[in-house]
Formats: structure tokens, C-alpha cells, sequence
């Protein structure tokens, strides 16, 4: 049968020839009539035939198009009811009006209609109320994602469970680079002899190859102190939910053999590329020894660090080959310059103000200018009064300048060294560190995960008691030709007294030689006392918070300000630390408003209880036993319940590992 279209190509020429044979008959019949009769008669048999021919191609057609018509249906009426892909209606009460059969399978159902959602599938109620576009959902076993039309009220249903397994197993089997460092091995075989140095080596390497084999790693030494692990990410799971106990075991083995060893862990993961597998894997590395060694840190790729471990605090270092190596570095970096601006963190303490004045020392003693900034309107008394002593001192005095001052007078090639601190966010001024682009950390606390953004030079010692102490240690590899005078000496050694707690706290062999050699060059201890003398005023409002105290757990307690009320944040440090002090407190918390829609924790331990990894779930950091947080837009209760969730947190992590 012709097709529809070449029937209209014959049909319409056909038409056009009658109607130019009839025109020209008409010429015709003026001259000769009988042959115009003649042509009529067979014009219309031709006529005749061709209204059959166009009535034959009607019927045609509509037979073509009925039959196409009733395919076309059929069709889609077998692949509604019959395709693998589920159809649901609902109403706007969440009953089902109709589904395929397919649909109606995927619940082990005859027939879904009639029923509610809220008993067929309650997950999708949410979904439907929230006006989603797609979601995954579980269904007896089986994913499938959901495409919702909510203006028609139509479901659509697509199993995806294959797909989602071979994503899975895609993901479990992606390599997985760590590199494991023995922190203090070095130090600890120093004085050893071969035969124990041996032995050594082999019950560490037993440890970690029993610890390799039963979780099915790799395992290399590729140092004396280093071992490379390659594993994957379903295995690193498995390490994560064990808490990654081999640390503990390591470290409690061979403390037994009178060595006590610890580990460090870098993992990288998340990504194909080998060499940037490793290359995460050694800034993990690197931010776990900084942090002080015994714990693993796993960088991940927006920037966020895992940690486990750390429940000890930092060894001691009795070597100073690295404080040597940072000191000429140091001051390679400051003769280079043009000038040196030296900045703590928000609201400084004796401790980044002394460490401050030490770095402005150094940069004297090789010829360079040196600044100090500060904000007079955030300091506390302490400082108020060391401020007041260096104003007897004029040349000393006309160094401190404030952040404006400092952004004037900052160039390309000035050096901003950063003390007490390695977070952006903590800084005097921020826009410093956009500003300046050489730039020096010296810090003493655990590194966490912000941090200043390719700084030149970084000396972090987690085992320091203060950074006035690792600035101490600087000073005496510098050239002797400007002599450190008595308030400079003295501003250094009350900042190793206040964040000492008097020597009580990480304290250190190389603390008491810090304060020996400060105290050789004039330091006075009388004047530290008056330094660190306080008003009634302050002793009044950190009774009233100790007042509030109530105990949350064994040996936890927390106290609270008032949510009216702002607290200067040295009051609610020293409240928390008087608070240690107390019989059957092995940890304390201070809870209090620092300014307006900001709130502050204050945390210390005795070591039992690592405060650092509290404070850090809260998005602050410290020490194992001295640490601190602020929260953004949330009252003294909100805060205190998300502390106590916090602490709950690390206790079931505890007793897990």
C-alpha cells in the first residue's frame, strides 16, 4: 500500500491536470464543439476514476491512523502497568489513589490503592512536606530514588540498588595512604645499646605487623622511625570505629619495657591520584606531630582534620637542635626584611604580650625595627599594668602600636611574626595576615585544624609550657651584641609563670632553664607578683561563678555566668582554673557571655580528662589540659547543653577505645 504522504503527491497533480484540460477544452469548444464533447466524456470517466482513487486513499489513510492510534496505546498502556520503573498518585491526604504494578511489587503488595502513605511508606511523607525534587529511600531492601511531582501528586520510583552497590564498592576499595611515625625514637635510643635498640625495634615491628595482618594492610618500614601502610577505605572505616587502638597498645606495651613509645598517624584518603594521596597523607602527618605525636589527624578535602588519640600529654624534647635550627632561620628572615611587626591573638594574656616583647628583642639584637601590636581596649589588667611599667621606659613604649597604625605601616617586604596563637581567626588583626605575606608562627599549643595559610617559618612545641618559653630559648642563639634588660626578662618570665600556673602545670626541665636563664639576666619575681596581682572587683566576680558550680560527671564540673552579664574572658580562665583546685575535680568548665551574641568556654584538666578534644568539637582548641571555644548566636543554656554533649561524646569515645 502506497504510504500517506506519496498518495498526496499523485492526488493534487492529478487534480491540477483536470482543471487545465477543462480551461483548455474551453479554448476548444469556440472552433470545434464535438471534439469538446468528446474530451468532456473522457474527462469525466477520468473525473470518476479519480474521486474513487482519493476515496480509496481516505480510507487508507484513516485505517493507517486507527491502527497506529491503537498501537501507540496499547503500548503505552503496557509500559505504564509493565516498565521497571514505579508510578504512584496520591491525594492531598497521603492516600493512594493508583500505581503500576510494578509500584505495587516493590511492597510485596497485590494492590497499593486505597491505603495511606503514612502506613505504606512513611518516609516519603517528609519528603512530599518539605516539597523535595529527588531523594533516595530504602524500601524492603532496595534503594530507589524518588522523583516527586508534588503539583500532579505523582511519584516515580527508580531501583537503583545496583547502581548504589557499585558505587559502594567503588568507594570501600579506593586506596588509602598513611604514614606511621614513632614520635620520640630518635630521643629514646639515643644512649642505647645495639642489643637493645634491637630488641626495641623488634617488639615495635611485631606490634604493627600483628595489628597489619589482622586488619589486612600493607605494611613497610621505610626508616628507622617511619613506616609506610597502604590499605583501603573500607578497611580505614573499620580503624576509625576501633578508635584506632594500636596507639594505645604501642604506647602501653612498650611503656612496660621501661621506653615509652608513642605513634604518630597521617592518613590521606578520598582521592585516586596517588601522589596527591600522599602528599594528604604527610600534611596529615605533619599536623598530628604538631598537635604533640601519639594520635592520628586525617586531613580531608574540604579542609576539615579528623583526630583520634591524644589522651597524653606531649613529651618533652631534651634536645634544642630545633630551637637552634629556628632561631638563625629566624633571623635569616629578619634580615631580610624591612621591618618586623609582631602580633598576638585577641585579648592578650602575659604570655603572648611577653612572647611579643621577646620577638621585639630579637629583632634588636640584629638591627631591625620591631613592633608591637595591641589593642588597649582588650587587654586585662595584668597587661595594663606591665604597659604602665614599659611606659617608664619611652624607646620600648613608642614600639607598641595599634592595628591601624600597623596596616599603615606595613610593606611587601615587612615580617609579621605571630605568637601564641596559629589561627586567623584569633589575631588582633586579620587583615595583617592578608596583607603581609611573610609571616612567622611560634605557638605552643596543639595545632588544630585553622591555620595561617603558607606562613614562611612555623615553630609549634606542644610540650612547651608557654611560648615566652620557646622565645626564651631564641633569644640566647642570637648575637649577644644588645643585652635583654631587666622588664624585658621579666615581661618573658611572668608569661611563663601565668600559663604555668606558677610552675604547676606543663611544666618541663627546659621551662626551669628558661626561667634559670631569665632570672640570670635581671628578671624580677617581685615585679611579676605585682603584674599578676589582682583587684577585690575580680576576685568578687569569679566567686560568684565558681558559686554556680555543679558537677555533670565524675569529676566534671561546670559552672555559669549570666546571660546579661559580660565576663571579662580572663575571669572566667581563672575561675575555671581555681575550680581545679578543688577536691574531686578532675575537670572544670566556664560557661560565660564574652560580648554580645558570643559565648565562652573556659576548660581545664588535671590530664585525665583531654579538654583539647572537648573544646575542639565545639570548634575551639588548646591543650590537653588548658583549652577554650566561642560560640556564635546562642544563649548560656544552648551552650552549655551542647558542652554537655560534647562531653558525653568524648566519654563513650573513651570507653570505647
Amino acid at each position: 500500500m502506497p504510504s500517506y504522504f506519496s498518495k498526496r503527491m499523485v492526488r493534487y497533480p492529478l487534480y491540477g491536470l483536470i482543471a487545465i484540460s477543462l480551461a483548455l477544452l474551453g479554448v476548444v469548444a469556440i472552433f470545434y464543439w464535438w471534439i469538446s464533447v468528446i474530451a468532456i466524456i473522457l474527462l469525466g470517466i477520468l473525473f470518476y476514476f479519480a474521486f474513487l482513487f482519493e476515496q480509496k486513499s481516505h480510507e487508507d489513510i484513516e485505517e493507517y491512523i486507527s491502527t497506529l492510534s491503537y498501537r501507540v496505546k496499547r503500548v503505552g498502556e503496557e509500559a505504564l502497568m509493565e516498565m521497571p520503573i514505579g508510578i504512584m498518585l496520591i491525594n492531598d491526604d497521603y492516600f493512594i489513589e493508583w500505581t503500576n504494578q510494578f509500584m505495587a511489587s516493590c511492597f510485596n503488595e497485590d494492590t497499593l490503592v486505597g491505603r495511606s502513605l503514612y502506613d505504606v511508606a512513611e518516609t516519603l511523607v517528609p519528603l512530599i512536606k518539605q516539597e523535595m525534587d529527588s531523594e533516595t529511600v530504602t524500601i524492603n531492601d532496595r534503594k530507589y530514588q524518588v522523583i516527586l511531582k508534588l503539583e500532579e501528586k505523582l511519584l516515580y520510583f527508580f531501583d537503583v540498588t545496583e547502581q548504589m552497590e557499585i558505587e559502594k564498592h567503588y568507594l570501600d576499595e579506593r586506596s588509602v595512604i598513611s604514614i606511621i611515625f614513632l614520635d620520640n625514637y630518635d630521643e629514646l635510643t639515643q644512649g642505647m645499646d645495639d642489643q637493645t635498640r634491637s630488641s626495641l625495634n623488634s617488639l615495635v615491628t611485631s606490634i604493627l605487623n600483628k595489628w597489619a595482618t589482622v586488619y589486612g594492610i600493607f605494611l613497610k618500614r621505610i626508616s628507622s622511625e617511619r613506616f609506610i601502610a597502604i590499605f583501603n577505605e573500607k578497611i580505614l572505616r573499620e580503624l576509625e570505629k576501633d578508635k584506632f587502638s594500636i596507639l594505645d597498645e604501642v604506647r602501653e606495651t612498650t611503656a612496660k619495657q621501661n621506653v615509652p613509645l608513642t605513634l604518630s598517624i597521617g592518613i590521606g584518603s578520598g582521592i585516586s591520584i596517588l601522589p596527591d594521596l600522599g602528599a594528604l597523607a604527610q600534611s596529615s602527618l605533619d599536623i598530628a606531630l604538631g598537635r604533640g605525636g601519639d594520635q592520628v589527624a586525617m586531613k580531608q578535602l574540604n579542609g576539615k582534620v579528623k583526630f583520634y588519640g591524644g589522651k597524653t600529654n606531649p613529651v618533652e624534647k631534651r634536645t634544642r637542635v630545633r630551637a637552634r635550627v629556628i632561631s638563625h632561620a629566624l633571623r635569616e628572615l629578619m634580615l631580610e626584611s624591612d621591618k618586623v611587626i609582631v602580633m598576638g591573638h585577641k585579648y592578650p594574656d602575659m604570655d603572648a604580650v611577653g612572647a611579643a616583647i621577646g620577638i621585639r628583642k630579637v629583632a634588636q639584637m640584629n638591627q631591625k625595627e620591631a613592633y608591637i601590636v595591641i589593642n588597649e581596649s582588650e587587654i586585662d589588667t595584668g597587661v595594663k599594668r606591665l604597659i604602665e611599667e614599659v611606659k617608664q621606659h619611652p624607646d620600648t613604649l613608642t614600639r607598641f602600636i595599634s592595628p591601624e597604625e600597623a596596616l599603615e605601616m606595613a610593606t611587601e617586604e615587612s615580617l609579621l611574626v605571630i605568637v601564641d596563637t596559629h589561627k586567623p581567626s584569633f589575631v588582633i588583626e586579620e587583615k595583617l595576615i592578608k596583607k603581609i605575606e611573610n609571616i612567622v608562627v611560634i605557638d605552643h599549643h596543639r595545632r588544630g585544624e585553622d591555620f595561617i595559610k603558607n606562613p614562611l617559618l612555623v615553630y609549634m612545641e606542644p610540650y612547651a609550657s608557654s611560648t615566652s618559653e620557646l622565645v626564651t630559648e631564641l633569644l640566647e642563639y642570637q648575637p649577644k651584641n644588645e643585652k635583654v634588660n631587666m622588664l624585658e626578662a621579666t615581661a618573658l618570665l611572668a608569661g611563663i609563670i601565668v600559663d604555668t600556673k606558677s610552675f604547676t602545670l606543663r611544666t618541663g626541665s627546659r621551662t626551669f632553664d628558661a626561667a634559670s636563664y631569665l632570672r640570670a639576666l635581671g628578671a624580677d619575681t617581685v615585679l611579676v607578683q605585682k603584674f599578676l596581682k589582682e583587684d577585690i572587683n575580680t576576685y568578687v566576680k569569679r566567686a560568684k561563678l565558681i558559686e554556680t558550680v555543679k558537677f555533670y560527671s565524675k569529676g566534671i564540673a561546670i559552672a555559669k555566668g549570666d546571660n546579661e552579664q559580660k565576663t571579662d574572658p580572663v575571669v572566667t580562665a581563672q575561675a575555671a582554673d581555681t575550680l581545679l583546685t578543688m577536691d574531686g575535680v578532675t575537670a572544670s568548665f566556664v560557661i560565660t557571655k564574652r560580648a554580645e551574641n558570643e559565648i565562652g568556654i573556659s576548660a581545664r584538666s588535671l590530664g585525665n580528662v583531654n579538654v583539647q578534644v572537648i573544646m575542639e568539637a565545639l570548634g575551639g582548641g588548646g591543650h590537653l589540659s588548658n583549652a577554650a571555644t566561642q560560640l556564635k548566636d546562642v544563649t548560656i543554656e544552648e551552650a552549655e547543653q551542647m558542652l554537655k554533649t560534647a562531653i558525653d561524646e568524648y566519654i563513650e569515645g573513651s570507653t570505647k577505645s
